[in-house]
């Protein structure tokens, strides 16, 4: 972070002493251990911790001033800024920072894909200058302010995820990084028990535009009927990408998937044809690639170098990293999960070059009243592209493993993590590959620390 005024940051927030205050601020932190002189404390109720405790001990260590929800004991008022909601004083300090900057930003949201879009972005991107990205799963009210503190007089450029789960979210996230080019990866399920239908998510991520400038690119989908019919603002310069639409202003053509990753030819009505070749399994892959080439041709990027910077990209955490372990290859996808992401991950193994597949899968979380349907729905995908045998945990995944046995899918179902990898132990065999996909919260990488160590 660099140094900034303390009034430019506390704009719209401090209206007492501290609005005219000119300190330099170096830090803005939410946590007590890291306060250091001259920072700011965001104080934020917890569960286990209530961070307004610790604001007088911020201030005894040399904070300038604290953020609160409500006057502390022991505080005085002329360090205080009042703010009923900790999230949005993140968001009004990220956004004063921010607009002391100028880099070119990419948003990037959507219902899947937007942690391996923003990856491919950055890889891109990075070749052309000093750039920053969204960091783990910072992508929230909470992170997204974060990263805009990351941002430096050198900082040419910015690839920022924006997740949601509420309608509203991604207007507020879109308004504090003001991205000069948005994403929108595809409308899918995730959280539609809060927001009801795929109509109402599609109208949640494309609130990404209202943080976008007169004329700026909007990279749309395709492909997914959703985006397609949506009314977009009049504001923005919709770029549309298809795998196989040629009338697509960007598409891929003749895909092939191979051990290594996927080649394809890109076909771009401004720029030309190109072969191109990424690192990443399946066809959702591609679409990710055309989504961030799309981003950082329209910034203006030479488009060749855009293609190399591709070639470059590397997955993070449990995306479809691939392990080799005695013979087998162990693909782990299981930091997320949902019924689009499931399809595609399967369709991805049906291609994957091996002797027999083992699946090993678990719950997708947060579905609402779609749940036990989507679940019996992967259950027939299992069976149609191809599995082998295929192992499930958790109560939901119940139904996948009903669906499946029904089918003639060879199944068991798994009431321990223990009990798992002791069946995937019992039947492997060098040469065999094995998918592992869940939602984050069902752990399934406590599978493979038993699977890892036989």
């Amino acid at each position: 972070m660099e140094a900034i005024a303390a009034n430019i940051l506390l704009e719209g927030l401090a209206v007492n002493a501290l609005a005219q205050c000119e300190t330099p601020v170096t830090l803005v932190t939410t946590d007590s251990r890291e306060v250091c002189p001259g920072c700011i404390f965001v104080a934020f109720p917890g569960e286990k911790f209530d961070g307004h405790d610790f604001a007088a001990k911020a201030l005894e260590n040399g904070a300038l001033c604290v953020v609160l929800n409500h006057p502390v004991e022991g505080v005085p008022e002329e360090k205080s800024v009042i703010c009923p909601d900790s999230y949005h004083a993140m968001m009004v300090l990220g956004a004063n920072y921010r607009s002391q900057f100028h880099p070119k930003v990419v948003g990037v949201t959507g219902s899947v894909g937007k942690t391996t879009t923003k990856q491919m972005t950055y890889a891109a991107i990075a070749g052309f200058g000093s750039t920053i990205k969204t960091e783990g799963n910072q992508n929230n009210e909470l992170g997204l302010p974060r990263t805009m503190f990351r941002i430096g007089k050198e900082t040419q450029y910015a690839v920022v995820e924006m997740g949601m789960s509420h309608a509203g979210e991604i207007e507020r996230l879109s308004k504090c990084a003001r991205p000069d080019v948005g994403i929108i990866t595809c409308i899918g399920v995730s959280h539609i028990g809060n927001l009801g239908s795929q109509e109402n998510i599609c109208k949640a991520k494309l609130e990404i535009c209202a943080g976008l400038p007169e004329g700026a690119p909007l990279v749309l989908n395709g492909d997914d009927p959703f985006l397609r019919k949506a009314v977009l603002p009049d504001h923005v310069r919709p770029v549309w990408f298809s795998l196989g639409d040629e009338n697509a202003d960007v598409c891929a053509l003749s895909i092939q998937q191979d051990e290594k990753g996927m080649s394809f030819v890109l076909e771009d009505h401004e720029e030309g044809t190109f072969l191109v070749k990424i690192p990443a399994m399946g066809r959702h892959n591609v679409a990710n690639a055309l989504a961030a080439y799309c981003a950082a041709t329209r910034l203006g990027l030479n488009a060749r170098r855009v293609i190399a910077g591709l070639a470059d990209f590397e997955q993070t955490g449990m995306r479809q990293k691939v392990v080799h372990v005695r013979g087998v290859d162990v693909i782990e996808d299981c930091y997320n999960a949902n019924p689009d992401s499931m399809k595609a991950a399967l369709a991805m193994f049906r291609e994957y070059p091996c002797k027999r597949r083992f699946a090993l899968l678990g719950d997708m979380l947060e579905l609402g009243d779609i749940s036990r349907a989507a679940h019996e729905e992967v259950g027939r995908q299992a069976v149609e592209n191809k599995v082998d045998y295929l192992v499930t945990y958790g109560e939901q995944a119940k139904r996948i493993a009903v669906v499946a046995a029904a089918k003639g899918l060879p199944t068991l179902h798994a009431d321990t993590y223990a009990q798992a990898a002791e069946a995937l132990l019992n039947k492997m065999q060098p040469g065999d590959a094995l998918l592992v996909k869940a939602s984050r919260g069902m752990a399934l990488e406590k599978v493979l620390e038993i699977f890892y160590k036989e």
